[in-house]
């Protein structure tokens, strides 16, 4: 594998892991960085792995070193290549590039031979006991373990039984390998944890041509150390299971001695990250699949309309820290990001979501004249844009009130508003149905007052948006709002469910403007008054304009 050079490029942001870093290079401990991401193929990644993708890779780049992208697929019952495909798309989208591309199962022979070094050292036996009878026999956090009876039998039979739970002769379940440490230990990760399981299960890489797979606690430190991974950098759960990962790298006699590095987790407010709860909500159908955009889901946040960039820069503020339980981080922390992403790239234009027609009474009945208006008023250098102007417009249903407040200063009988790059308009008359809704409002436009043209009349308060009726584009709308009720995701599975937002998801029916016929899916647009919104990758054709709602325009959130 190709290598960097060691000498050092680091961003002007520092962390505790980046000052060990600084001083392993320093001290000679290492010569070329190496870090990973290794996720399990079992379920889509999430914007809690978003972390440690930009962590382990930003680390790494910075001090022009290597990052691998490894795949811990140790467990063939619940893996799947679905994921494996998805996790790569998501970490290329999320803008980084792995030097090296490995599975854990392409260790599987040398994770066997590093097993019979500790059993023949002594260090590791098979148990008979049940997975039931080994947890009740672990002990508890202020009380130890006790001794399995199978614990001190001889080296030769422990070669002999692991190698027929290799060939096959022996049932899911009916013996695993176990380490030998020690069953009063502190540390429960210490007493004797399970190393080796059998499994006659299918595996995605593998095929068939192993029954026995090695546990993910074991095989991790194994995996580090065949890659040189200098820095194993992970979150803060695994804390306790470190004197464990460095027992694995010395008992087995590995080569290179990697060391392991926790950092506090982040969790969202009104989110759930538990890969097994997002399951259940694909499962049970509360959400329309892996990706759809109320899920924390890398491809769900893409899907949304998040932008990469976005998540980067939320990421990099919360920075990279030590703590136990991690912080939960205000989702308005992260649309802060998507707004100052987005506010100089999105074209800026209308779109009515809860139509109301409105006929210009005096307006000539056939004529349609071309306004011109800014594209993004932010940035000059996205032009302008010329849209068409005619006697009947749709405008917002709340942009009218019959009897309004105070300080209302939209559309009502009797009142004037400016129309956004076009006319004043006044309100004269409105129509209800049989059934009393509003159905049409009569206006009549000031040709004296047009967008542009220097007027400086009489003022009006209020400014609304549009679109022109007879090339209005239909459009459905998506809006969203967080998928969770409550902060807390809850212990029991009906809990959990219970706290599933209803109205997470209401669709709308309205228009948009006559140039948006060519948008193209994951295109980005600010809708004037509404906030940004994304073209639907999924079900947007030709002939159905679908947007999903990114983020609304306002937050009072200050980072």
């Amino acid at each position: 594998m190709e290598t960097k050079n060691a000498e050092t490029n680091v961003s002007a942001i520092s962390n505790f892991i980046k000052n060990i870093v600084n001083e392993d290079l320093k001290s000679g401990k290492v010569s070329t960085v190496v870090t990973r991401f290794p996720p399990e193929p079992n379920g889509y990644l999430h914007i809690g792995h978003a972390k440690a993708i930009c962590t382990n890779f930003e680390i790494a780049d910075d001090f022009n070193g290597l990052t691998n992208l490894r795949f811990d697929d140790t467990n063939p019952v619940k893996e799947d290549v679905e994921y494996v495909e998805s996790i790569k798309q998501d970490v290329e989208w999320l803008g980084f590039k792995w030097d090296g591309l490995f599975f854990a199962s392409d260790y599987f022979e040398e994770m066997y031979s590093r097993a019979l070094v500790l059993i023949r050292k002594g260090l590791a036996y098979v148990d008979d006991q049940s997975a039931d009878q080994i947890r009740e026999t672990r002990g508890t956090l202020t009380q130890g373990g006790t001794n399995s009876p199978y614990r001190e039998r001889t080296i030769e039979e422990n070669l002999s039984l692991f190698e027929r739970m290799r060939a096959g002769e022996f049932k899911d379940g009916e013996r695993v390998l176990r380490a030998k440490i020690d069953m009063s230990a502190p540390n429960i990760n210490l007493r004797d944890p399970v190393i080796y399981r059998i499994l006659h299960a299918h595996h995605h890489n593998t095929g068939d041509a192993w029954c026995i797979y090695p546990m993910y606690t074991y095989a991790h430190p194994l995996e580090d150390s065949i890659e040189g991974v200098t820095h194993s950098l992970c979150s803060s759960e695994f804390e306790d299971q470190r004197p464990f990962y460095d027992w694995v790298i010395r008992e087995c006699e590995m080569p290179n001695i990697s060391r392991q590095y926790e950092f506090a987790r982040i969790s969202l407010k009104n989110t759930v990250t538990s890969k097994r709860k997002l399951k259940q909500l694909v499962d049970e159908k509360a959400v329309d699949g892996w990706d759809d955009p109320r899920m924390p889901t890398i491809s769900g946040l893409r899907r949304r309309g998040l932008t990469a960039e976005s998540i980067r820069n939320f990421v990099r503020e919360l920075g990279v820290s030590k703590g136990g339980g991690g912080s939960v981080v205000d989702t308005r922390m992260l649309d802060h990001f998507v707004r100052e992403d987005l506010k100089l790239k999105a074209l800026r234009t209308m779109g009515v979501l809860n139509p109301l027609k409105v006929v210009i009474t005096n307006y000539p009945e056939d004529s349609v004249e071309m306004l011109e208006a800014e594209n993004n008023s932010e940035n000059p250098e996205m032009g302008n844009r010329m849209i068409p102007f005619s006697r009947e417009i749709y405008i917002e249903q709340d942009d009218f009130m019959e009897n309004p407040p105070a300080k209302y200063f939209r559309l009502f009988p009797g009142n004037e508003v400016r129309l956004k790059n076009a006319y004043f308009i006044k309100c004269n008359d409105f129509i209800k149905d049989a059934e009393g809704n509003l159905v049409e409002l009569h206006c009549t436009y000031d040709v004296e007052t047009k967008s542009g043209s220097g007027f400086t009349g009489r003022k009006v308060k209020g400014t609304i948006h549009w679109v022109d009726a007879k090339s209005a584009v239909p459009a459905e709308f998506r809006l969203y709002e967080p998928l969770i009720l409550d902060d807390e995701e809850g212990d029991e599975e009906t809990s959990f469910m219970d706290k599933v937002n209803p109205n997470s998801l209401q669709i709308v029916q309205g228009f948009v403007e006559d140039n948006m016929k060519s948008v193209s899916p994951q295109d980005k647009f600010q809708f004037f008054r509404h906030g940004y919104f994304n073209v639907d990758p999924k079900y947007t054709t030709p002939d159905h304009l679908v947007f999903n709602l990114i983020v609304s325009l306002k937050s009072s959130f200050v980072v």
